[in-house]
């Protein structure tokens, strides 16, 4: 791990590794979309509007992983002073807000034909609701903290802290009667969906997380090359 902790040589390994998440995403979105809008069957209950699921379900998925990403980074940041950990974080969290966003809004869509509203103050939508804006105000403090080692631990603590709704929006449907279905798919008795749904919503799962892959490894290039420009002028004053 202490290896990694150059930015230089953590650039070098992810370098080669770059256009194959790139290609890989690309093809698993397409092969996702096709699977999801018309290989997989319409819902007895819900009918068409059940393809919303495809982009809704990994998203949600995507919007807890990516934070909890956050929060294990932040943490080798915090106790072992690892640089590309918080990069990794700090890069990470746009991405994460914005899957969040896509959950939300999804979610809204979805929310109007099945319960007859766009929005309920049901625990799941409420608790990730909360994992947004602590999403907004992680990249609010962020943005301060590109060249202050104070600010950069303060961006870690909260994405610590801010870990305990994780669990929360996972175990909401269960610790509280929620409008919100329970889980489907990871469960201890096996999937409670049939394998013409399971197949697109796993694929399109797969999508996303080359995708967010793809995108961070942008941020950290951008982020390591920021510094490098800040140094270089601070050097030239």
């Amino acid at each position: 791990m202490h290896r990694l902790a150059n930015p230089a040589r953590f650039l070098r390994i992810i370098t080669p590794i770059h256009p194959w998440l790139a290609m890989a995403t690309l093809a698993l979105l397409g092969w996702g979309m096709y699977l999801a809008w018309f290989a997989s069957p319409a819902d007895y209950q819900q009918g068409e509007t059940v393809r919303i699921m495809y982009i809704h379900v990994p998203a949600a998925w995507m919007a807890l992983f990516v934070y909890t990403g956050m929060a294990v980074a932040s943490f080798v940041f915090l106790v072992w002073k690892h640089p590309v950990a918080d990069i990794f974080a700090r890069g990470s969290a746009p991405i994460g807000m914005a899957f969040a966003l896509i959950t939300l809004m999804t979610g809204v869509i979805w929310g109007k034909p099945t319960w007859g509203a766009w929005w309920v103050w049901d625990a799941r939508l409420t608790s990730m609701l909360i994992l947004f804006f602590l999403y907004v105000g992680y990249v609010a403090l962020a943005r301060e903290a590109e060249h202050n080692e104070a600010m950069k631990k303060s961006c870690a603590v909260l994405a610590i802290v801010g870990f305990i709704n994780i669990p929360i929006i996972k175990f909401s449907v269960e610790w509280w009667s929620t409008l919100h279905q329970p889980a489907s798919v990871f469960r201890m008795d096996g999937p409670a969906i049939d394998d013409s749904m399971l197949k697109p919503l796993l694929v399109m799962a797969l999508a996303f997380t080359a995708f967010y892959l793809t995108l961070a490894f942008c941020q950290v290039r951008i982020i390591v090359a920021r510094s490098k420009l800040y140094r270089l002028r601070m050097m030239s004053l």
